[in-house]
């Protein structure tokens, strides 16, 4: 299956913030209530990610979700 460009890029924002806090792949899905293997498939862009889990994400890394989620391109009309 093809990964999503938004997939792609979620996964990569989680990672920037995950690591401008000094949090290991544990420290985060700990602080999250998920399982490690669970942060590192998003990361990679391996699996796509619940409100919930935005929600749990966002909370561990004590940013809003709007701040998770990448731009998408517009179409004109």
């Amino acid at each position: 299956m093809a990964k999503s460009r938004f997939i792609r890029d979620f996964g990569k924002r989680v990672r920037e913030l995950r690591l401008a806090r000094g949090l290991s792949q544990e420290a985060l899905a700990d602080a999250a209530g998920l399982h490690r293997t669970a942060i590192s498939l998003i990361e990679i862009a391996n699996r796509s990610s619940t409100l919930e889990t935005v929600e749990k994400i966002a909370r561990a890394l004590d940013v809003q979700p709007a701040s998770l989620m990448p731009a998408i391109p517009l179409k004109r009309r």
